[in-house]
């Protein structure tokens, strides 16, 4: 029973001292804290913002890449032209590559067309896949050949300008 009442006692002699000499000192301080924590952590949250994970990292990559990234979602929207919600989302894809990768634009969208278009008549059948699914066109697996073909590596080289500068580098 000693301990109990030693607790009481201390709380007692605590709670009864005047507080009012510490209670603004004690309120400055937190709010410094939280002055402090914030403007600390400021810096973080706009760089976070700026972080690769969090924005398209098109920006990062080199001419040459974002090209073939192009040319890439140009051939995955050419495929799926008839599914909208892909259409769409390829074809916004397409607009963001276009910034981020400088080619000529004299020459590159016939070329570009025209090699996704090669690509896309191929005639990739498979009896196997045909018997148990109607209508397989392998369209995204062309776009994929396309992608790693020599002749899109010919092509990047004869459109894209300073193809190992990335976008990011314009604006340091």
């Amino acid at each position: 029973m000693l301990r109990p009442l030693l607790f009481q006692r201390t709380w007692r002699q605590l709670s009864d001292r005047p507080s009012k000499f510490l209670e603004p000192h004690v309120m400055q301080s937190f709010r410094a804290a939280i002055l402090i924590s914030f403007t600390l952590a400021t810096p973080n949250i706009f760089a976070s913002a700026m972080s690769p994970s969090l924005s398209p990292e098109g920006m990062y990559r080199t001419h040459a890449q974002n090209y073939k990234d192009l040319v890439l979602a140009t051939c995955i929207a050419s495929a799926y032209r008839y599914n909208e919600n892909v259409g769409i989302d390829a074809g916004s894809s397409i607009t963001a590559l276009r910034d981020w990768a400088h080619y000529d634009w004299e020459k590159s969208p016939e070329k570009l067309g025209e090699l996704v278009g090669k690509y896309l008549a191929r005639d990739y059948t498979n009896p196997l896949v045909e018997s148990e699914v109607r209508g397989v066109r392998f369209d995204f697996l062309k776009c994929l050949d396309l992608y790693h073909s020599k002749k899109l590596d010919v092509l990047t080289k004869n459109v894209v300008i300073d193809p190992t500068h990335t976008d990011i580098q314009d604006y340091k």
